[in-house]
């Protein structure tokens, strides 16, 4: 019964003795006080009543949210700033006994950091300044926390909480900058309308002025056309007169005139030359015989017209009429 139990306690001293370390973990082991070793993932056996674990170190990244520490501007503007750090222990036996406690070290670090690195910038270089800040911050933390097995992979600032009176006047500021935007452009709206018009007035102008010019050049184009079809009318008028004046000379020709003829012809012309309008008329003195000759042959036509006329006249005469009946 002794020896049962004895195995019992063997198997159960044995079963203490063996560890399991899980993944993205590591164990600190000391042996009688001192550091012995730093377990990786895996099984191992301790010396039983000589080895302990002396602490369990995480090695994943880890997210530190510190509360709002109060800093100070350059330009005297107090404010409150709280930080997010994200670290990860990369040296198991520097973080167990580099410093007693990581976290509050961390903490007061950041701090101290951050107050700074405000101490040295104005208020509005605060509020637009994260990134410097931020990168500041994380490579100082970054050297601090070398000795103790942590390495800081980022820094972050999650608020930066001014005084009320200073968030009222930013208010106000941010109030006013957006007004000014806004009368900016309704005046550069209405620049452009009025450039815009002003360009189609113009362009109204630079076309109607067009149509004016293209309108007179085709009115000029119509005028020479319509005087060009009356030049060409006159032209073939004329010469259809002279066609016509040259076929009377030539049908003159060929009918072989007398003297008599010509005579006449010549006074005819005399007299649409004077039209009746001439108080003066001068006829050279080889046609006045041409003259004095076509007078007489102008009686001698009359007096054969009368002669030729008066026997008709007489049977006229002596011709009964003939509501007149003969004598009994």
């Amino acid at each position: 019964m002794i020896l049962i139990a004895l195995v019992i306690l063997v198997l159960l001293l044995l079963a203490s003795c063996i560890r399991i370390v899980p993944q993205a973990h590591a164990y600190v082991i000391e042996r009688l006080g001192a550091y012995q070793a730093t377990w990786d993932v895996g099984l191992h056996l301790k010396v039983p009543f000589i080895d302990r674990v002396a602490r369990r170190v995480n090695l994943k990244e880890q997210v530190a949210d510190f509360p709002p520490q109060p800093v100070i501007t350059k330009d005297n503007v107090t404010m409150r700033i709280d930080t997010v750090i994200f670290f990860q222990i990369t040296d198991p036996k520097l973080y167990a006994y580099g410093v007693e406690n990581p976290l509050n070290a961390i903490e007061n670090l950041s701090a101290t950091t951050l107050r700074n690195i405000i101490g040295d910038l104005e208020l509005d270089e605060t509020l637009t300044s994260r990134e410097v800040i931020n990168s500041q911050m994380r490579s100082t933390l970054d050297v601090a926390t070398d000795p103790w097995g942590i390495k800081v992979n980022r820094v972050e600032l999650k608020n930066i909480i001014p005084p009320a009176e200073i968030q009222d006047a930013m208010e106000r500021q941010m109030k006013a900058e957006r007004e000014r935007r806004v009368a900016v452009t309704t005046a550069e709206g209405e620049k452009r309308s009025t450039i815009l018009v002003a360009e189609g007035k113009k362009e109204s102008r630079i076309l109607n002025a067009e149509a004016d010019k293209q309108a007179a050049i085709l009115n000029a184009e119509a005028k020479r056309e319509a005087a060009i079809k009356e030049a060409e009318g006159q032209a073939e008028a004329i010469r259809k007169i002279q066609e016509a004046r040259a076929d009377g000379i030539r049908f003159l020709r060929e009918s072989a005139p007398d003297d008599a003829v010509l005579t006449l012809k010549s006074l005819e012309a005399f007299e649409k030359a004077a039209d009746g309008k001439a108080t003066k008329l001068i006829i050279p003195s080889d046609l006045q015989g041409l003259a004095g000759l076509a007078g007489a042959i102008t009686d001698t036509i009359k007096f054969t017209a009368e002669t030729s006329n008066a026997p008709q006249a007489a049977s006229a005469a002596r011709a009964p009429k003939a509501s007149e009946t003969p004598a009994e």
